[in-house]
């Protein structure tokens, strides 16, 4: 397999591609327009070798920015989301028209912004209260907003506009102080080497070689660093087997050895679990996770996020598209994000004029008034020290919490529950000259607040403290809820100065019950209830958990085993993984590992595993399935992981007590279109998780 090196990379100042694509010449000999900087000699696994401190310097003006504009924008604009009688296209509209890569090259002659304003575009965001700014330099359609020297198919090439708008923008950005941020398509419908096809296609998948497509991309992301200096480089369109996690480990690094203070999102790698965006940095590259059109339920703790969500309903303009979502509704995610530990991305989709749609003008100027006064509240701050506010959200900063009311108490008095710390002083951002009345009791606060909200979208109070804020949380109790041969459990409210009272037998927990002190050890099926209190008077709801011991497998024995799982294929479109007891294999055969490398088929197909795996000690097994659709894990008859249904690459877990020896395994795979993985891990008791090895599978013959 070749590859271009680090080294040849950094030091050519001369990148020659040659690409040829169906419908027109792809082939570009030019000079960059600046050298690449010495420091991309380094070769550093920023990986492995970046300290915590080093990182949070890297993502401190990320952290404080927390609101940032989105914009997609290329010739999925042209069509304005119709493509023959369907009118609910987006920047998809390539595959989800179905439309020759030759017949779409037709919309390049016809971008044409005349109307584009970069000035105009970083001043509307940054009236908004935006902190920085991603655009896409090149989507899954292949074709890119900027002088691209290694290839033609780009707005100075291929389109009589012939302006380079990521520079423009990036001056501008330079000048009116936004971070300027470029998206990158990791998926490319357009490039004759990325592969796999779309399966409605008509361009074989002969002569494609996907190692040169990576060396293309690997030199447009080198000339968007070098030459634009972006902030972040935001990734998207890895969840196809093709790209791998090596890949994405290897393109991080790079990255970062050319600009070592760049953030990278998660999508570089393939680890982000689905829309969910599940970040898990012990095991994939990538600075922050990426919720997609959702906001975590309680955030993301332990890592940096980000939501990126739509104003409608398409990220590409589409002129039949009204489903704005309203000034209050965005004023409150933008809250609500903050109130969890995240940032918001939120996206424009221009005209093919270059003017942003009114909608979204309107909405925007209406976020920024809001931002002016309460901004605040957002930039820099934290995740709430709340569990749940009835009436809003909170933020925090240093030793201030704001509270964010979006239904204001009839009585005019707003209930702060758990608060024990007495404030400084308290009043509404929009008035910090009026000072307001605060009631104290072993629960909480109560404020006294003005006869009428000053507004009704979300009136911000500050509350300001000499010291760090004491708040006591509904008790949280640590440990698996399945656990063999015995389980410790740990109980925190996050205050010193309250008591917690537990109980075992399934009763309330009393000021008379005994008092935490120490973790508890459980050898039997469990239900801990618990309690803060403060002056033997309950401060909390009453938390409650069940711990089961789970019933230890004994493996089987007397068998005929070689190594390998049996594997049978089925070709179908199923929503989830199917009753094969109804079903004739297609193919079968021996499989060595986990995995989809015996598909027969790219898409539309299911798979089963049987036989049997080895364990070589006794205790608690945990079982992974990383997957790309649905799959199912069991150990005998019993269901150990659940990952079943249609959905992008997530990975789901499940414990089984094992003896040591031999244990019936059955994994079964599902899936419909678009991306296709399938990986197993398992974590040995006091041990790593790991792939399963091919070595510990078996099967009788």
């Amino acid at each position: 397999m070749r590859t271009i090196t680090l080294i040849v990379i950094c030091l050519l100042s001369i990148v020659s591609i040659s690409v040829f694509c169906s419908g027109c010449k792809r082939k570009k000999t030019t000079q960059t327009s600046v050298n690449p900087p010495a420091q991309t000699q380094k070769n550093i696994d920023y990986l492995k070798t970046e300290t915590k401190e080093q990182f949070d310097e890297r993502m401190d003006w990320w952290r404080q920015g927390r609101f940032g504009m989105f914009i997609h924008w290329g010739l999925y604009a042209i069509p304005e989301g119709q493509w023959k009688d369907r009118t609910t296209h987006g920047e998809w509209i390539l595959t989800t028209g179905q439309i020759p890569v030759a017949e779409y090259e037709k919309f390049a002659p016809q971008f044409n912004p005349t109307e584009f304003d970069a000035a105009q575009w970083v001043k509307m965001a940054k009236d908004a209260g935006m902190k920085y700014i991603v655009i896409t330099s090149k989507h899954h359609d292949g074709f890119c907003l900027y002088d691209s020297k290694a290839t033609d198919y780009d707005v100075i090439d291929a389109t009589p506009f012939k302006r380079d708008i990521l520079m423009e923008l990036t001056e501008e950005c330079n000048k009116q102080g936004i971070y300027m941020c470029f998206y990158y398509s990791i998926m490319d419908w357009h490039h004759p080497d990325y592969l796999p096809r779309r399966n409605w296609e008509d361009r074989p998948e002969d002569g494609a070689d996907f190692q040169k497509y990576i060396e293309y991309m690997t030199a447009q992301v080198t000339e968007l660093v070098t030459k634009y200096n972006p902030h972040i480089l935001w990734f998207d369109g890895e969840w196809e087997k093709t790209w791998s996690h090596d890949e994405g480990v290897k393109l991080y690094n790079h990255i970062r050895n050319l600009k070592p203070d760049i953030i990278i999102n998660n999508r570089i790698d393939t680890g982000r679990g689905g829309m969910g965006g599940i970040h898990d940095s012990r095991k994939y590259a990538g600075d922050y996770g990426t919720p997609e059109q959702e906001i975590p339920a309680t955030g993301m703790k332990g890592y940096d996020w980000e939501t990126c969500m739509t104003m409608n309903r398409h990220w590409g303009w589409n002129k039949n598209d009204k489903s704005f979502k309203s000034s209050e509704d965005l004023i409150r995610k933008l809250t609500d994000i903050a109130s969890k530990g995240g940032n918001y991305l939120l996206n424009i989709g221009p005209k093919p004029d270059g003017t942003f749609p009114t909608e979204s003008i309107d909405r925007l100027a209406d976020i920024g008034r809001w931002m002016k006064v309460n901004g605040e509240s957002i930039y820099g701050t934290n995740a709430s020290v709340f569990e749940k506010l009835s009436w809003g959200r909170s933020t925090t900063k240093d030793n201030t919490i704001y509270l964010h009311i979006f239904d204001w108490p009839t009585d005019n008095k707003l209930t702060v529950p758990g608060l024990i710390t007495e404030a400084a002083e308290v009043y509404p951002l929009s008035n910090p000259d009026k000072k307001l009345a605060v009631q104290y009791t072993d629960g909480g606060a109560t404020i006294q607040l003005p006869t009428a909200s000053p507004d009704p979208i979300n009136t911000v109070i500050a509350m300001k403290f000499k010291q760090k804020p004491e708040i006591v949380k509904t008790p949280q109790l640590t440990g698996k809820d399945k656990f063999y041969p015995d389980c410790n459990v740990e109980i925190n409210c996050g205050s010193d100065t309250v008591a917690i009272h537990y109980t075992t037998d399934g009763t309330e927990p009393t000021s008379s019950s005994p008092k935490y002190t120490a973790p508890i050890n459980l050898a039997d099926t469990t239900t801990i209830k618990c309690r803060a209190f403060i002056n033997s008077v309950p401060v909390t709801p009453t938390a409650t958990k069940k711990y089961t011991r789970l019933t230890v497998k004994e493996p089987v024995t007397g068998l005929n085993l070689i190594g390998g799982l049996k594997y049978d294929i089925y070709h179908g479109k199923w929503e989830k993984v199917p009753d094969y007891r109804t079903l004739t294999p297609a193919k079968s055969g021996i499989a060595t590992n986990i995995d989809t490398s015996v598909k027969d088929i790219p898409e539309l197909l299911s798979i089963i595993f049987t036989g049997y795996i080895t364990v070589d000690k006794d205790g608690l097994y945990e079982f992974s399935l990383d997957s790309d659709d649905g799959s199912n894990l069991y150990i005998g008859d019993e269901l150990i992981v659940d990952n079943d249904g249609m959905h992008a690459p997530v990975m789901k877990s499940g414990s089984a007590a094992l003896k040591a020896g031999t244990h019936p395994i059955r994994i079964e795979f599902v899936q419909g279109e678009g991306g296709i993985m399938l990986d197993a891990y398992f974590t040995p008791p006091g041990e790593n998780s790991q792939k399963v090895p091919p070595k510990i599978l078996f099967h009788q013959p």
